[in-house]
Parts: C-alpha cells; structure tokens; sequence
C-alpha cells in the first residue's frame, strides 16, 4: 500500500533560495510525495513574495501550501506546526527540506524507491558519514562536528553520524503522542528528537546526503553551540527522563498555529 507523504520546508529569510527548493519537488521525486507545505516562519525578507511568484508560475500537479506562522516560532516550533499538520492530515511519514537549498531531497530516493524507510521510525540526512559529499564547509566546521556527533555516540550508546541537517524523514505514527512539545523551538530542536529517538528505542537511520554552504547563512555560531550541547549532554545524562519530559522552551506556546496564505492544485 503507498504511504502518504508530505514535504515540509521550513523557511526563514531564504529569499534567494527559495525557488531552487520549489524546483526539486517537480523532479524524479515527484512520484513519491503527495503534498507540500512551505512554512514561513516570519521572514524579514521578501521570501514570502519570491514562493508566490514561483508557485504562480509552477508548471506541477503537486499541492503545495504557502503557511505563515502566527508568530516566529523559530525552527523546532516550525517543525511542531509541521508534525500538527502531518498528524491531523492523516499523513504517514514527513520529510523535511530545509528553505535555504543545503540539502536536495534527491538524495533520499534511493530510500524512497527500494522503501528502506518504512523499516525506520526516523531516517536522518547525514552529512558526516562515508557517502557523503560536502561543499563549502569549512575544515573547522567539519572536525567540530566530528567530535560532538562522537560525544553523542558515547552519550546515547549508537552511532551518531549527524546532529542536525536539514533534510530528515519521521514517520507520522511515532510523533503522534508529541513528546517533542517542550523541546526547544530553537536550532536545538534536532539534537533533542535524536536524544528522544534513542531513549525511546525508537528505529533510525542515518544515510549519506550531499551539503552545500554556498549563498546561504549559517545561523549556527561555533562556541556558543558547543556550549550549549555540552551542556544539554550534561542535564540529560543526569536523569534522561526527567529531561526529556523537562520543560526547555524560554517561552510557552500552548498551541502552534499557522495560517495557510496560498496554494496551488
């Protein structure tokens, strides 16, 4: 039976971007995704205008919903808007395409095709593993990376090869009971799902994607994300049920809303 997939894209300022993504949903991905949905997370650019005038001249028969966030939620609160939709649209597995052009969701569809990830709870984008390919990363940047996906490793006693990219598949049934309300709704968020997925004994893989860093902004600053994953390390290897049930966001949202600002198909 095939599944019902949806692609999340969760943008923030990729103004210059944007279209690039919209264009790999019309390519041989197409057969495998049933609906997409671009979440505009409060841009202060003018990426809201750049998807309409994509879509508008879009030549697919894709659905793909232009939302707007309520308010900024940041990137983890995007992702809950996301997993809401998923959830109530009766959707069976979600992928999600980061809006500023990194990652190419082509290099899931190997997985798609031979459907390796229905085996899995989570199939994680991996940037770091053999297979990979990287563009513009800087060799600090890499080796940084290194190290922590090791120190996870240690920590959650499975190999880590990725904390955060942004092209990653959950299946909808296994974020159905919303452990992941109070994680946080910053870039954090990620490293929290991979903590939860391995407490829980959830299944995940990781698999070899291809990364650029090119025209796009890293918001990722090295020490201050050093700092604070040694430091959620440390809480979580304290008590890890008490910390993955803890309360981390700085501000509490009771629901996550969005409102749909266009769509086409």
């Amino acid at each position: 039976m095939k599944q019902k997939i949806l692609v999340f894209i969760p943008m923030y300022n990729c103004e210059k971007q944007i279209g690039r993504v919209i264009d790999q949903l019309t390519g041989e991905i197409r057969p495998y995704i049933d609906e997409a949905i671009i979440i505009n997370n409060c841009s202060t650019d003018n990426g809201e205008q750049a998807v309409l005038e994509k879509l508008r001249k879009l030549n697919t028969d894709l659905t793909i919903k232009l939302l707007r966030n309520d308010e900024n939620y940041g990137l983890g609160g995007s992702h809950k808007v996301a997993f809401k939709y998923a959830i109530e649209n009766n959707f069976d597995y979600i992928i999600v395409l980061h809006g500023d052009d990194q990652g190419n969701i082509s290099d899931f569809i190997s997985l798609l095709k031979n459907g390796t990830y229905k085996k899995y709870d989570c199939c994680l984008g991996a940037r770091f593993m053999k297979g990979s390919k990287l563009i513009g990363y800087s060799p600090l940047r890499i080796w940084g990376n290194y190290g922590f996906n090791w120190l996870f490793s240690v920590v959650v006693k499975k190999k880590v090869y990725d904390l955060g990219s942004g092209l990653n598949m959950y299946s909808v049934e296994s974020l159905k009971n919303e452990y992941y309300i109070k994680f946080p709704d910053t870039l954090y968020f990620n490293d929290c799902m991979i903590l939860a997925y391995c407490y829980y004994k959830q299944k995940m893989l990781f698999h070899p994607i291809s990364w650029r860093e090119e025209d796009q902004i890293s918001n990722n600053k090295i020490i201050k994300f050093s700092i604070s994953l040694l430091k959620m390390l440390g809480d979580y290897m304290k008590n890890k049920q008490k910390y993955l049930q803890s309360e981390m966001r700085t501000k509490i949202i009771n629901d996550y809303k969005a409102k749909c600002v266009y769509e086409i198909n």
